[in-house]
């Protein structure tokens, strides 16, 4: 097996508890993963050299819609005029959706995971919920499952149009799920006023977690709800958007083991207020950061913006917004090997352009990636 040794590091972010930064660092990677962490150089069959710059853990991106068809650049620009967000423009996206081949999908989506890989994601997460239609979701959660283990069955995103709502749930916890739970890790519901209330999303979860699939919840996106809650107890692995939180949505959350992921790419493209993470970050909440790329409401897959974003709008610090990007993601997927370099962890990593991680926000939409490392796949 081939040995790669990372060297010259001028800072090295490791994530580790007893040692979180080093500085004049260099890494050994064997077989993907990090098989040693110190300073000096120690034999390996290739080398790369840093040339002192910042070496982080790739960016998880935990919350991602890229199985879609179609452009909703007009809406963005009508609120960028003043119009509200609202969560129908959704159903434009599911017939561009169901009208594209396989093809024109998969194409798509790979394109948005190389866009991507080049700003430093190496781990992502992707949902359906652009099908709405049993045949349609099944293939959006098959087509992810070509590009990434973090699949995400999203049947419960809207009601279709001209749907009965009843009948609708149904079909999603029924025929939709079985089709749909083989290619899927996780199942979600978008728990928001105008797509599914606090029971009928109650239904969905428990069908999916019935099924062996793990919960993941959009909740506080456009208002307070009971959706947070639901999430915490039914132990989802992550509650998203948490734009708007009472002081019982955060109690809630701090006590319990689900993450609070944030997509501050929304709040930029809807101009609504940005989720309050200095809140949750001193109330003890797990943060993440993701993404929420999809073509409404987010349309980036730039994990340093969210960065950018979380230090100037959110009361994060870099050190905390990197953290939540990488970290924080890999919780928010319950996953163990990515987001640090310990020992064993997958050798994902991004050297930066810059001699440290502060960059990524003191020097907003600058390409600062300038290697991506990364022997598996996203």
């Amino acid at each position: 097996m081939t040995t790669t040794l990372i060297e010259n590091i001028g800072l090295l972010v490791t994530h580790n508890e007893e040692r979180p930064e080093r500085t004049n660092a260099a890494l050994v990677i064997d077989d993907g993963v990090v098989a040693w962490v110190g300073e000096g150089s120690p034999a390996a069959d290739e080398r790369i050299d840093a040339g002192g710059r910042c070496v982080v853990p790739g960016f998880v991106d935990s919350h991602s819609h890229l199985i879609f068809a179609g452009d909703r650049s007009g809406e963005f620009e009508a609120r960028m005029a003043g119009r509200r967000y609202e969560a129908g423009g959704i159903r434009r996206t599911v017939a561009a959706t169901r009208a594209a081949t396989d093809d024109e999908l998969l194409a798509n989506a790979r394109r948005l995971v190389a866009e991507a890989r080049a700003q430093g994601t190496t781990t992502i997460e992707i949902k359906s919920g652009y099908g709405l239609s049993v045949a349609d979701e099944e293939r959006s959660v098959r087509l992810a499952a070509t590009l990434t283990s973090e699949v995400t069955f999203l049947g419960a995103h809207v009601v279709p149009e001209g749907a009965d709502r009843d009948a609708y749930v149904d079909l999603v916890v029924g025929e939709m799920l079985d089709a749909c739970a083989p290619h899927s890790r996780w199942i979600d519901v978008f728990c928001e006023s105008g797509a599914f209330a606090v029971e009928e999303s109650r239904r969905i979860l428990e069908a999916g977690i019935a099924r062996g699939l793990g919960a993941r919840v959009h909740a506080g996106q456009l208002g307070e709800s009971g959706g947070v809650r639901l999430a915490v107890e039914l132990g989802a692995a992550s509650v998203d958007h948490c734009t708007y939180l009472s002081d019982d949505d955060v109690e809630a959350i701090a006590g319990s083991g689900t993450v609070a992921t944030l997509l501050p790419g929304v709040e930029f493209s809807t101009k609504h207020p940005y989720p309050d993470a200095r809140r949750l970050l001193d109330a003890g909440v797990v943060v993440a950061l993701a993404s929420d790329c999809n073509p409404g409401s987010s349309f980036t897959t730039s994990m340093p913006f969210m960065i950018a974003l979380a230090v100037r709008e959110m009361g994060m610090t870099p050190a905390e917004a990197l953290a939540a990007a990488t970290l924080g993601g890999a919780a928010a997927l319950r996953r163990t090997d990515v987001g640090h370099f310990a020992l064993g962890a997958r050798a994902d990593l991004v050297v930066l352009d810059a001699p440290s991680y502060v960059h990524l926000a003191y020097r907003p939409g600058v390409p600062l990636v300038h290697r991506v490392v990364s022997s598996i796949p996203a």
